[in-house]
């Protein structure tokens, strides 16, 4: 047994005997033998061994950075590795769904900017749902089906660029699933989609296992599909165990804990607050060419108030924000009156952002991934997407502080692409905190991060919005993400396919 076996074994004495690997019906649909990998002379993966029976499903699941990306790709055969891997069937077709989907416009190139999504003049350069469905299956009746299934049938002819993050994750999972394919490899199948879509694709993942097809989940314990059979559990880039899924869940699970954050000080300070009311619209509207997507929007966020932002994937949530950050051309275009001035009366863009910290999937994913974590931390200071200018002594210490806090000294000269996913989330948030803004806007924050790390950034928005009074607005579509601190809900509720929105807006009492 490896290290990281032992460990896993002394938090968690075996309930019986160990499972022999390659149990089952006498067969294997997977097997994999000594799988190691490294990535710029670093170990990812080490001497990873395990059999899956046939008619098995795995679920692999760790730490956040504990490799479970890395070996989903390495089985798909997405990514170089050491060691071998083989199938029952000597050349299976594999689908790999990732975490986030790259496409191409018209012009084959892949080129896109974040505020893109909201110029609707350029969506014409942009390939459709459809017309990007239609390049791996001609089954027009199968696109339709699953389309309708996960909530997509009415953005069949959007350009792919117009989607939202839970709009785009539905249609990775409708892109994969039209496909004949033996083996299906998704990776964090459920993050950012509501709970229709969730309970949605349990149902289609289930179906799909029943026909015979292999699944492979990279999910949190807690969101394991029925079929799943066994789990792979890694710890460190090493495979801790191999066992059945019941057998598994029937113990406590121990991931690696980070350190309790909290227990530190906190590196910033209370901010001068010179404002009463941070965001007021009055009937704020948007359209692109005669189609509405937010109609009569009426909100108004206090100084100190902390709001839930919540709404189906595709409510308008995102756009709704991106009028408050200022990527919205269409902001100049509505009554909007942010830190008691109306928006359009003289103020800069950076004048806005200066008082906000923003935190997106959208961000992340548009985000240039060539900077190391140290500047992208850094550019926080000037809202820019990379280090422009030279820090001086006071920012490059605040800088250092928040790496600290937030444990990514480690890895503070690596580029954001070396890192893991909930690394360069961290690595963004601490980005959105390092200015110490009075206006923090959290857009399904724990995106990409363990279960330890969610309790741990949960836990961390609540210090900050009571201890230093921010004023909040966060998003998420899971109740265990929600900080304690959140004193008013506002719900988008589609009407007519998303043509207009109902706002029902709940005050909490305190």
């Amino acid at each position: 047994m490896n290290e990281a076996g032992k460990i896993y074994e002394a938090q968690n004495p075996p309930l019986g005997p160990p499972l022999p690997v390659g149990t089952g019906d006498g067969g294997c649909a997977i097997s994999v033998s000594n799988l190691s990998l490294q990535l710029q002379g670093q170990p990812l993966l080490g001497n990873i061994s395990f059999s899956l029976p046939t008619n098995g499903h795995l679920a692999i699941i760790g730490a956040s950075g504990s490799g479970k990306t890395t070996l989903a790709k390495a089985i798909a055969g997405k990514i170089f590795h050491q060691g071998s891997i083989t199938f029952a069937h000597k050349k299976p077709h594999i689908v790999f769904v990732e975490q986030h989907y790259h496409f191409k416009n018209t012009c084959n190139t892949s080129d896109f900017y974040y505020q893109q999504r909201y110029n609707s003049f350029e969506s014409n350069t942009t390939i459709t749902v459809a017309e990007e469905l239609k390049k791996v299956c001609a089954d027009e009746a199968n696109i339709n089906n699953l389309l309708t299934r996960l909530q997509l049938q009415h953005r069949k002819n959007s350009p792919l660029l117009h989607l939202s993050s839970g709009e785009h994750k539905r249609f990775q999972l409708v892109n994969a699933f039209v496909q004949e394919a033996d083996i299906f490899v998704i990776d964090s199948p459920f993050v950012g989609l509501d709970v229709a879509s969730r309970q949605q694709l349990h149902a289609i993942i289930n179906e799909k296992a029943a026909a015979g097809k292999t699944i492979i989940v990279v999910a949190d314990a807690h969101q394991l599909p029925a079929c799943i059979t066994h789990v792979a559990f890694l710890l460190n880039g090493s495979l801790a165990v191999f066992e059945e899924k019941q057998q598994f869940l029937a113990k406590t699970i121990h991931t690696l804990q980070l350190p309790d954050v909290l227990q530190h000080e906190m590196p910033v300070t209370q901010a001068a607050v010179n404002f009463n009311v941070a965001i007021k619209m009055d009937n704020v509207q948007v359209a692109y060419q005669q189609k509405i997507i937010i109609n009569n929007i009426n909100w108004q966020v206090n100084n100190g108030e902390r709001w839930l932002l919540k709404g189906a994937n595709g409510a308008g949530k995102s756009t709704l924000l991106s009028l408050v950050t200022g990527d919205h051309p269409q902001a100049y275009a509505n009554k909007i009156v942010l830190f008691d001035k109306k928006r359009g009366s003289g103020e800069t863009i950076w004048d806005i952002k200066r008082k906000i910290g923003y935190v997106s999937p959208e961000l992340q994913w548009y985000f240039d991934t060539n900077l190391t974590c140290y500047n992208t931390v850094a550019s926080g200071f000037f809202d820019t997407v990379g280090l422009y200018k030279k820090l001086d002594e006071n920012q490059h210490e605040t800088v250092q502080q928040w790496l600290a806090y937030l444990q990514l000294q480690q890895v503070q000269q690596k580029p954001l692409s070396a890192l893991s996913t909930s690394q360069q989330r961290m690595a963004l948030l601490a980005r959105a905190l390092v200015k110490n803004p009075p206006l923090l806007i959290l857009d399904e924050p724990c995106q990409g991060l363990d279960e330890t790390q969610v309790k741990q950034f949960v836990a961390l928005a609540d210090t900050l919005c009571t201890r230093l009074n921010k004023t909040l607005i966060y998003v998420s579509h899971y109740t265990n993400e929600i900080p304690a601190c959140i004193t008013h809900v506002l719900e988008l509720l589609p009407s007519n396919q998303n043509a207009f929105q109902i706002i029902k807006e709940v005050a909490i009492a305190v």
